[in-house]
């Protein structure tokens, strides 16, 4: 039990001073959004010390997540608020939002100013063998001037270290004409930045973007790291966030089609629309950081540490105009590789998000399989028109017209790759479970004051087909990919093949304005259901766990919903009766052998997983060398390593490469996840051997009951 002191002394008479300058209806947005979290929020969680006190842990860590621009002084002093701020906001008070600001600009103008000072008179000595701890989300606030000093020295030699060696391995690779990735677009009379005047500008720009009046950023701020209190989807949108939310169904404005996050200052591509540019270009990939845009031939404009709508916007631009991001690729957490592309804008296009399919023959052990194939981007469907419009689609109905050539062409099995779908549409999921099983319960869902059932109706056309099927997912596979896969695995209909398991987003969002007749108060997301398997355990963190694990990239890296702040726990409930369709379930050790096996004795295999442990070990690493002999060879490595996880650097000139279009560069990608769908393939080759080619039995035609078909909407 906390202390609470009456809220008329909850902030200094500083603060309160600033609070007065603030619009009048901020403390009505801090007020509304106190009574919506508890009534809407699925955990039905009450506003309290407890969320206060994650809501002040957001709010340091989005200002001062390196934990080194903050003494632990400042972090004390602060601390006056931890398990206030319900009761601040309660009374319409979001003044510690502007106190934290204006400390953090205190002690950013003093972080830059030594910056300064180090860069101009120090002396850099990078024979002596020290290593910099780069990774300090979870270390300690210096204690005093001089233990943040020595951080600062470190961090700012790391950083020259890093620049320095990066244009000697430029330069050497150059000369040895080894191919590599050239900035597209940089103009060769420009005048390249030393590293001491590139940082010296870097850290300037971030003290100009930090420190510029902006009070709906700092409400923004605020009021997010409040409602990520309560798990990592639910959020605050102020008017303008709201408008770039809404702001990719307007034909006339377009995009490079991503879904973006800050992450560090830089925009972290969170997600890649099928269908669109980046898609379709095939070279930029989930979990990229964008550091630096431009247009066209323009000169390129540092985006770092500015807020993240008005760096959004320089990325928006009209159709068929040229966008040039400056990414740090996801395989380098250290940040040191920078790598440009050029862009076109675009809308997204239909015919790129849909199904694709087609049948493959597959040889294994002097034996031939023919098998379906079907891509699912995600799950898109029309829920407006009927399905003699023109204009309706649906995935479910297009996999159902693959399923059907796949029967006519009498396959032996069938692959659904559900990898890098982040899901879609809750009834399409059903429906498309239903092309693969009879009549049963496919998902449950728990909102705040009931739990129930999606099933397959008994009105709905089932069981299209019923040879051996895989499921293919990766730990981008989210949300109704997981209802979708969990519900084949549960009844023993299918195999899953992947990851060590899915992205495990097992809730559900819904976009509530804070008063529909005051457009100045936004709006917040908000978390309000869960998703069930109908074996009673969520999807949520945990996923959905491959039968049949393949060595994964991903795996390795920081993705999946287990990796977010403030996640919310997984959680079962009560399992509903459901009939087991088959029993693919059982061969799972005896596929795992074989495969296994078969992985042992591949060379591409053993490269490929090789490739997987380096990256998990480099993403684990805290620290860095800072003496040149060490750093430089590890700096080789990397860039070697990099090197054989990119397929889009692979035996290409820069002008063979720019002339490849975007389809081209597409199938390329490809290539990387052919080594992964080769030993799927391989998995359903010996799955049909195991069940002799088999189909799974005709179900005893049971009539759903009532309330389960009265659940389905």
């Amino acid at each position: 039990m906390h202390k609470k002191l009456p809220c008329i002394v909850f902030a200094a008479t500083a603060a309160l001073s600033l609070l007065a300058d603030q619009p009048a209806y901020y403390g009505k947005i801090a007020q509304r959004v106190a009574r919506m979290l508890p009534s809407r929020h699925v955990s039905q969680h009450s506003f309290d010390d407890e969320m206060s006190a994650k809501a002040w842990t957001n709010l340091v860590n989005q200002y001062d997540s390196s934990h080194s621009i903050f003494l632990q002084s400042d972090i004390d002093a602060l601390k006056d608020m931890e398990f206030r701020l319900d009761d601040a906001l309660k009374a319409g008070d979001v003044s510690f939002g502007w106190r934290i600001r204006d400390l953090f600009c205190v002690r950013l103008e003093d972080r830059v100013a030594f910056v300064t000072n180090l860069l101009e008179t120090g002396e850099w000595d990078f024979d002596v063998e020290e290593e910099y701890r780069w990774k300090r989300k979870d270390a300690p606030w210096p204690q005093t001037k001089a233990e943040q000093d020595e951080i600062w020295r470190m961090r700012i030699k790391n950083e020259f270290l890093s620049q320095m060696l990066s244009r000697e391995l430029d330069a050497e690779e150059a000369a040895a004409g080894e191919p590599r990735e050239e900035p597209e677009g940089e103009e060769a009379s420009a005048p390249k930045l030393t590293p001491k005047e590139n940082l010296l500008k870097r850290y300037r720009q971030y003290l100009a973007v930090m420190t510029e009046p902006d009070d709906e950023a700092t409400l923004q701020r605020y009021m997010s790291a409040v409602m990520q209190a309560y798990d990592p989807h639910t959020d605050y949108m102020s008017p303008s966030s709201k408008e770039d939310f809404d702001m990719d169904m307007n034909l006339t404005l377009c995009g490079v089609g991503a879904t973006l996050s800050m992450d560090d200052g830089a925009l972290k591509i969170v997600d890649i629309m099928p269908g669109g540019p980046l898609d379709r270009d095939g070279r930029v990939k989930k979990g990229d950081r964008i550091v630096a845009v431009g247009q066209g031939d323009e000169p390129l404009e540092d985006i770092l540490y500015k807020p993240i709508s008005k760096s959004i916007k320089k990325i928006r631009g009209p159709k068929d105009t040229e966008v040039v991001l400056e990414i740090i690729p996801r395989t380098d957490p250290t940040g040191e590789t920078r790598v440009r592309y050029r862009i076109v804008r675009d809308e997204i296009h239909l015919e790129e998000q849909a199904a694709t399919g087609r049948v493959e023959r597959v040889v294994l052990n002097g034996v031939t399989n023919s098998f379906g194939y079907v891509k699912l981007p995600g799950f898109y469907g029309t829920m407006d028109k009927r399905p003699e419009d023109p204009e309706y689609r649906s995935c479910s109905l297009d996999v159902a017209k693959y399923v059907a050539k796949f029967n006519a062409c009498d396959v032996d099995g069938m692959i659904l790759d559900l990898r890098g779908n982040g899901g879609g549409s809750l009834v399409e999921a059903v429906l498309l479970t239903a092309i693969f099983e009879p009549p049963t319960p496919v998902v449950q869902i728990r909102e705040n004051h009931r739990i129930y059932v999606l099933p397959i109706p008994e009105k709905e056309p089932s069981f299209a087909f019923r040879r051996p099927l895989v499921v293919m997912i990766d730990r981008a596979s989210a949300s109704a990919s997981e209802i979708v896969a969990t519900a084949l695995q549960d009844t023993g209909r299918a195999i899953v093949v992947g990851d060590t398991q899915s992205h495990g987003k097992g809730t559900v969002q819904t976009v509530m304005q804070l008063n529909p007749d005051d457009g100045r108060l936004g709006s917040c997301k908000i978390t309000t259901a869960r998703f069930y398997r109908i074996n009673g355990s969520s999807t949520q963190v945990k996923g959905v766990a491959s039968d049949i694990r393949l060595p994964s990239l991903m795996d390795g890296l920081d993705v999946g919903e287990d990796k977010l702040p403030n996640a919310l726990p997984w959680s079962s409930v009560d399992p509903v009766p459901y009939a087991r369709v088959w029993n693919l379930d059982t061969y799972v050790d005896e596929l795992q052998r074989r495969s296994d096996a078969r992985l042992d004795g591949d060379s591409a295999a053993e490269s490929r997983r090789h490739l997987v442990e380096w990256f998990a070990e480099t993403s684990e690493k805290e620290t860095v060398p800072l003496d040149r002999a060490r750093r430089i060879e590890q700096m080789r490595e990397d860039r070697r390593m990099r090197r054989m996880a990119d397929p889009d650097i692979e035996l290409l000139s820069e002008e063979e490469e720019s002339d490849l279009s975007p389809r081209e560069r597409r199938a390329r990608a490809a290539k990387r996840e052919d080594a992964v769908l080769k030993e799927a393939f391989n998995v359903l080759h010996d799955l049909v051997t195991l069940t002799g080619g088999a189909e799974a039995p005709a179900p005893k035609r049971k009539k759903m009951p009532v309330w389960m078909n009265n659940l389905f909407f």
